[in-house]
């Protein structure tokens, strides 16, 4: 009730909510989906259990070790009686617990109880109440999304008197004496007639996979109704027999010991694999994997795998997986891990995020932020690691990873500085290297500019003539590298990365120039731009040392760069009416060829014969450079056709 303050007349008060106003919210709104009621439920009981332990561990009670290797939950689904029943064997409830934690709304045991033991330890413990799950007290009415009913069995570790609670769905309870004898809490809860899925056993199985699959304490399914020990009874040998029992002992549906809450030098390459496979359902082996055990201040641990793609159009999204104490938390969280490394596949344990985390709180978190860097550390580490210590197994697998590293560098200047190391070139002679291993072989014919191609098909006699003089080619095939070669010359500034059809190179030149008078280069200009239909056309006049190549098409880089960068803001919407760059061509005649020698004579003697030679050499640069248009091909095979016949 709200009283006025005689000093200011400032009336003040506490807001009061009805309990069958509460109650539908509850039951509606609660949580965003339904089947994280269960995981309340459970991570209750497991929380019961968590508080035992601590209070022994502090000497407040004793426990055999029967206790201990005996602590376990239990789900049972009973589809007759409309009931789904979570039992644990933890800490248990006295009346007065019960009323005070149960019957007032928010008020959160378990964090009374961190309140109340955090300071004591013993034996060096350290005082952390750590592992315990719910903070906030509403879990369990999250149990009423479901039911119309719900009733408590509870019996104190103190062997205080067994209590029985029953509510309904209006918020009307009762609290009586029960029979309860052993020590724990039993949560029955009666599913409304609306929501008889949660009697089934195959869902209430895949909610606990889903959410409490790595739980710290053994969860048992219990399915009334089917035979647990249902084996064949054909054969009664012995042999047979004990392999039923072992087969079909029971046994709990979570793993309490998960791989990253172990020291990853207990972990072999199998076991990774096999959890990979378990949690991912993907059959095929991950490239690497990153184990991540980050303490104070972040306080994470978790596990990331590279996944292994079996083509570019393939799905390139990963998945990560968030929890809270080995609770799951969320799937796929994207504000966790930088969004150049959403490919990774993983699974992330933070237990300084709230277990109730919404996207919201994620993008604005520092703690978050400060994970996320971690993470992209942990990941440019492991890469630099194994570059230095199995170079040869690192180069098979950056086939499968060069996508998204290079990405990382184009995105994060800092991820490229840790892992500049660790960046291999890939060569047209299927061979790797390092930027600086690269510039180190070439210091002597081309000191600090890197020759690369982007279709070794299409480019191979570009190609084949670097590599004869000893030239290594870089092989830079995706759409996006052009943006990455961009980046690294920016990171680099005194590098310079040359596609090998963009200039004739001075290395691919003969060391004797023939010179040629200005009539012919006019003569030889005014044919090529005529068979060419290109008026704009530069044509230059060059000795190369392969005497058998008669022209090269070189486009220069500036332009084509240019040119792939309107491209691809047109592909993404940002300027869809400029797709297109005007390019700057040069033929280069090679005058070391005796064709070109040839050309030049019958340019006085047979002028149409000339036009068709030149022509069709013209055709043969353009093939070496890009593919033919329609009417280009048509002309290319006509040419062909003709000078067949004049053999």
């Amino acid at each position: 009730m709200a009283e006025f303050n005689n000093d200011n007349q400032i009336k003040k008060g506490g807001i009061s909510v009805e309990t069958e106003h509460i109650f539908p919210i509850i039951k509606k709104w609660l949580y965003s989906e339904k089947d994280i009621f269960l995981r309340e439920i459970v991570s209750n009981a497991s929380d019961a259990i968590t508080k035992l332990k601590r209070l022994a561990s502090l000497g407040h009670t004793e426990l055999s070790e029967e206790d201990i290797e005996g602590f376990r939950i239990d789900v049972t689904v009973d589809k007759d009686a409309g009931t789904l029943t979570v039992e644990d064997n933890g800490i248990g409830m006295t009346e007065d617990e019960l009323e005070k934690y149960i019957c007032q709304i928010a008020l959160s045991g378990a964090l009374d109880f961190i309140n109340k033991y955090e300071g004591e330890s013993k034996d060096g413990d350290g005082g952390a109440a750590s592992g315990i799950i719910g903070h906030f007290g509403l879990g369990f009415y999250s149990s009423f999304m479901v039911s119309d009913r719900v009733e408590i069995f509870t019996k104190s570790y103190t062997d205080a008197p067994a209590v029985h609670w029953t509510c309904t769905e209006a918020g009307e309870y009762e609290i009586n004496p029960c029979d309860k004898e052993t020590r724990g809490t039993k949560v029955v809860m009666h599913i409304a007639d609306d929501e008889k899925e949660y009697l089934e056993g195959f869902k209430i199985r895949g909610v606990l996979n889903k959410y409490c699959a790595f739980m710290p304490v053994d969860i048992y399914l219990h399915v009334e109704g089917e035979d647990e020990n249902e084996h064949d009874e054909g054969c009664e040998c012995e042999e047979c027999h004990d392999k039923h029992e072992h087969e079909h002992k029971e046994q709990p549906i979570n793993d309490k010991y998960p791989l990253w809450q172990r020291p990853a030098s207990e972990c072999t390459p199998e076991m990774y694999n096999e959890f990979y496979h378990k949690v991912f359902g993907d059959f095929r082996d991950p490239l690497f994997y990153i184990h991540i055990n980050a303490d104070y201040p972040l306080n994470f641990k978790g596990i990331l795998f590279f996944p292994k793609y079996n083509n570019e159009y393939e799905s390139l999204e990963g998945q990560v997986k968030l929890f809270y104490n080995q609770v799951f938390v969320a799937d796929n969280i994207k504000e966790v891990i930088p969004e150049y490394l959403l490919m990774l596949k993983g699974v992330l344990d933070c237990p300084e995020l709230p277990l109730n985390v919404s996207r919201s709180y994620l993008q604005n978190n520092t703690y978050v932020q400060k994970v996320g860097a971690h993470i992209v550390k942990k990941v440019a580490d492991k890469l630099a690691s194994m570059c230095n210590t199995d170079r040869e197994a690192y180069e098979k697998v950056w086939e499968d990873i060069h996508i998204f590293v290079e990405f990382a560098c184009i995105r994060d200047q800092k991820f490229y500085d840790r892992v500049k190391p660790a960046l291999l070139l890939r060569l047209t002679d299927k061979k790797f290297a390092t930027l600086d291993e690269y510039l180190e072989h070439a210091k002597e014919k081309h000191e600090n500019t890197v020759y690369y191609a982007t279709d070794v098909t299409l480019q191979a006699q570009y190609i084949s003539m670097f590599e004869s003089l000893g030239v290594e080619v870089a092989v830079f095939d995706k759409p996006f590298e052009t943006q990455y070669i961009s980046t690294l010359e920016r990171y680099n500034q005194n590098v310079k990365f040359v596609r090998i059809d963009s200039d004739i190179a001075d290395i691919l030149k003969a060391e004797e120039q023939a010179v040629t008078d200005e009539a012919m280069q006019e003569k030889l200009t005014a044919l090529f731009r005529k068979v060419s239909a290109n008026e704009k056309l530069t044509v230059k006049l060059n000795s190369l040392k392969a005497n058998k190549v008669p022209a090269i098409l070189t486009v220069s880089e500036d332009s084509r760069r240019m040119d792939e960068f309107m491209k691809m803001y047109a592909r993404a919407g940002i300027n869809p009416g400029a797709d297109s760059y005007p390019l700057e061509y040069t033929l280069s005649l090679n005058t070391s060829a005796p064709i070109i020698g040839n050309l030049e004579a019958l340019l006085d003697t047979d002028t149409e014969r000339a036009e068709l030679i030149a022509g069709y050499i013209y055709k043969l640069t353009l093939l070496a450079n890009r593919k033919l248009t329609p009417e280009e091909m048509q002309a290319f095979m006509s040419e062909s056709f003709d000078i067949l016949e004049k053999l």
